[in-house]
């Protein structure tokens, strides 16, 4: 773990596309700025958990029977089955 002190307005490099800035200090906490390209998804912590959590669900879920998918499909308005 690199550790370093920033002041407001210094921020660091993490590799040639990602930059966390410090924007400002207040009442004991720090507001960041971080840039990075669109495609780098960026998270707070216990967001990111989330999302793991969620994935794990949905992966272990089992699989939709077929007659619940046909139910489900004649019962949305716009949706035409094909024949």
């Amino acid at each position: 773990m690199l550790v370093l002190t920033r002041r407001r307005g210094e921020g660091v490099a993490i590799g040639p596309d990602i930059k966390v800035i410090v924007l400002g200090i207040r009442d004991g906490q720090v507001r960041l700025g971080i840039e990075a390209p669109p495609h780098i998804k960026v998270h707070r912590d216990e967001v990111y958990a989330r999302i793991l959590r969620e994935n794990q669900l949905a992966a272990k879920t089992g699989a939709v029977p077929v007659e619940a998918f046909r139910s489900f499909w004649g019962k949305t308005p716009g949706l035409k089955r094909a024949r």
